[in-house]
């Protein structure tokens, strides 16, 4: 396969161009380094099946040549990032999606948008399941990206009930691994840099609240998987594995062998009190499940930071 795909300097977009020149596709990356990073596609550029446009996907793209996917993977994704970045943000999630649809029509390819678990907001029932149909806070500070990405599903299927595309809805849910940013703003990547430091281990709240992580290498098995499908409904992509922030916090400083006193801070707006998700569509149909234990991607993670 010929694919493309956008936010591919990003961490998920990296982890998916290795993937997928590791079996021996071409892949074009387009990024702008908003948040991507370029050392994260370096390693990439001497492989002559990929090729990088540096180009800002909310104006208009085009990528010569046949091209088989498009995976539109561009935007923001931290609460750190998003919220400095709001109205790119939305503009990402509108306008971008809207010119990455554009170009998977024009070449017949099939599409996939990278959505997430906020399109349930804060959720009224636990574990989410694809039917539920979110409970989110249009204005609030996390509404640029919640509505971003919910905007992008209803366009996307949009494209597909009108122009009969074949479109892949992926939800992703909380994910880690090598090549996060130490300044992410997610637990993870803040927990280890606050270890590794020695400075205190700032939870949010009481610590109550709940995560269920995903180590990428699954996810990344997850999403080929559903690209190589035909489902065109949304499907949840995650690790139902449910752990309290403050369960997160304590098993990384243990494992990090870190002094860090964990402190409390006021919980942010809007922040979700429970996040785990069904899995059954993916089980059932794309025959896929996360495989990864939670120490063992904690420890590779630990050990990318450390570095």
């Amino acid at each position: 396969m010929r694919l493309v795909i956008t936010g591919g300097a990003g961490f998920l977009g990296s982890h998916l161009v290795q993937h997928y020149l590791g079996q021996g596709h071409k892949v074009v990356v387009l990024d702008n380094f908003k948040t991507g990073r370029r050392e994260n596609i370096a390693p990439f550029k001497a492989n002559p099946r990929f090729q990088f446009i540096e180009r800002d996907v909310t104006r208009y793209i085009d990528v010569p040549g046949r091209v088989d996917a498009v995976l539109h993977f561009a935007s923001p994704a931290s609460p750190y990032d998003y919220l400095h970045f709001p109205i790119p943000t939305l503009k990402v999630g509108a306008l971008g999606t809207h010119n990455a649809l554009g170009l998977a029509k024009d070449k017949k390819a099939v599409f996939m948008i990278a959505s997430t678990s906020e399109v349930y907001g804060d959720p009224l029932e636990s574990p989410q399941k694809e039917t539920y149909w979110g409970h989110v806070n249009p204005i609030g500070p996390r509404g640029v990206y919640d509505e971003a990405k919910r905007f992008a599903e209803a366009m996307t299927m949009a494209y597909h009930r009108y122009h009969r595309m074949p479109v892949r809805i992926l939800r992703i849910f909380n994910t880690y691994g090598p090549r996060m940013r130490k300044n992410d703003g997610r637990a993870v990547p803040n927990f280890i840099t606050q270890a590794l430091a020695g400075r205190p281990i700032t939870v949010y709240g009481k610590g109550r609240q709940t995560r269920s992580l995903c180590y990428v290498s699954d996810l990344v098995a997850g999403i080929d998987k559903l690209l190589r499908s035909s489902l065109n409904e949304p499907v949840n992509i995650g690790n139902p594995h449910e752990l309290t922030i403050r369960e997160i916090a304590e098993t990384i400083k243990m494992m990090t062998g870190s002094k860090s006193k964990i402190i409390f801070k006021p919980l942010p707006v809007d922040d979700p009190h429970v996040r785990r998700p069904d899995i059954s569509i993916a089980r059932r149909e794309l025959g896929w499940k996360p495989v990864v234990a939670l120490k063992e991607g904690l420890l590779k993670t630990i050990e990318y930071f450390r570095g």
